[in-house]
């Protein structure tokens, strides 16, 4: 039980320093702050969700005690719940298949994990909650936030380059614009990338209790096509409830990115440059950026027509015929 408190205390302290190296400024506390859920979710799959809630309610109050209740909020609300929750989500289970009969010999049951599809889901979920609730702290409603969002930018630009001409303020208008989903995408990736890589830190440890499993079947539920158009069609009513839409379609559809990848690591096991067309196209999409929107759009198709399960059905062998 003290290890258990030890390693729980632990993990709260990491995650607490990396959010709070924040505050320094340094281009070094970016990486830490967008890793801060790394400890806790690696408590949380290693060791249990109780150990990262242990860890995560710890850190809150530490932060709050140290630099105000709003450090304590946006811990508990962007880093310790979805580490905990997430944490949760991968070690989910339940048992698959007939109960053994009471007289025979107690066998250990096939389990269901839950699906990478619906992680990937919460995930999202989680990216739309901690971009509205940052952009909520500059205003309650549209126009004050993005007079917020104006003004900073601005202010930086003018840091940078003191001569700022009339190109520039249309430059800081289209990054107001694009400002809530950019900053849901980058809260999409590093909560995924967090939570991957808890899950191979805990595997490599041999504490990942969960097989590892295939991403290429990932796929998110039937009825997330319909929750992207609703929110797409909400994005042209303006206001709060546009931004709102806004975040919320781009997270909707960074999940269909993540499965248009998996969509293509299946449609190419026939290929046998496989490798090379796979790391050409993250290549690509890093450096370039805008080509994930093929993903997203590959994603989409492979959720509306089923071009997995078609590929896979075709590259299984005939039935042998029957006598």
């Amino acid at each position: 039980m003290m290890a258990f408190g030890l390693i729980a205390l632990i993990a709260g302290a990491a995650s607490a320093l990396m959010f709070a190296s924040i505050v320094s400024g340094a281009l070094i506390s970016l990486v830490l702050f967008y890793l801060a859920p790394l400890p806790l979710m690696v408590a949380a799959i290693g060791w249990g969700p109780l150990c990262a809630s242990v860890g995560g309610i710890a850190a809150a109050i530490g932060l709050g005690a140290l630099f105000g209740l709003n450090y304590c909020i946006a811990f508990a609300v962007t880093v310790a719940l979805p580490a905990w929750w997430l944490g949760h989500l991968v070690l989910l289970s339940r048992p698959t298949g007939p109960a053994t009969p009471a007289p025979a010999p107690p066998v250990e049951p096939e389990l269901e994990w839950y699906p990478v599809g619906r992680i990937l889901l919460w995930i999202a979920g989680f990216a739309t909650l901690t971009t509205i609730a940052a952009l909520l702290t500059l205003g309650t409603d549209a126009e004050t936030i993005t007079g917020t969002l104006r003004r900073g930018l601005m202010r930086l630009l003018r840091t940078t380059d003191p001569q700022t001409s009339g190109e520039a303020s249309q430059f800081v208008e289209a990054m107001v614009r694009i400002a809530p989903a950019a900053a849901t995408i980058v809260a999409m990736m590093t909560l995924t990338l967090n939570l991957w890589l808890s899950a191979k830190i805990t595997a490599t440890s041999g504490r990942l209790r969960r097989p590892w499993p295939d991403m290429k079947t990932a796929e998110l539920p039937p009825m997330t096509l319909v929750g992207l158009c609703v929110a797409l069609a909400f994005c042209f009513t303006g206001g709060l409830l546009a931004i709102a839409a806004q975040i919320t379609a781009a997270a909707l559809m960074m999940g269909y990115a993540f499965t248009g990848f998996a969509v293509l690591h299946t449609l190419t096991l026939a290929l046998k440059s496989r490798t090379f067309w796979l790391g050409s196209t993250y290549a690509v999409v890093v450096v370039f950026g805008w080509p994930v929107i093929a993903m997203v759009i590959l994603g989409m198709a492979d959720a509306v027509f089923g071009f997995r399960e078609r590929f896979l059905r075709s590259r299984q062998p005939p039935p042998l015929p029957t006598a």
